[in-house]
């Protein structure tokens, strides 16, 4: 007549918990749940902006409007300075670069790894100060 199923619900429990109930229906309210819990869920992504070692002042406010945008958004910044051929011998340029980035963000952001060569690549990341 009923459909009703001896569904365990805490197993370890002393003693375990057990109820009297459709067990189709309370999967169906379980991943509803789930699925409400997952929407409300905020992922966060990483943003890369890219510079080379000789990077401009103006390109540099534009990138650095852009990773403020990313910022406030709630994702984090990846900033990248690519090295080509004799660019190599002006690494401390890129970290000078990369300071200047971080140094005008402060207020929304905070340094989350210096910036470190990997490769013909500096890398500095940025996470959001909330």
């Amino acid at each position: 007549m009923y459909n009703l199923d001896l569904v365990e619900i805490s197993p370890n429990a002393n003693p375990p918990v057990c109820k009297i109930i459709d067990y189709g229906k309370y999967q169906y309210e379980k991943k509803k749940k789930e699925k409400e819990a997952k929407k409300k869920q905020h992922t966060v992504s990483v943003k890369e902006l890219r510079f080379r070692p000789n990077t401009d002042d103006h390109d540099l406010e534009f990138k650095t409007r852009h990773a403020r945008e990313f910022l406030d958004g709630g994702d984090k910044v990846k900033a990248t300075v690519q090295f080509r051929g004799r660019d190599m011998l002006y690494t401390e340029k890129g970290e000078l670069l990369l300071l200047r980035l971080a140094k005008s963000l402060e207020d929304v952001a905070k340094i989350e790894s210096k910036p470190n060569m990997e490769g013909r690549r500096m890398i500095m990341i940025l996470t959001p100060n909330k």
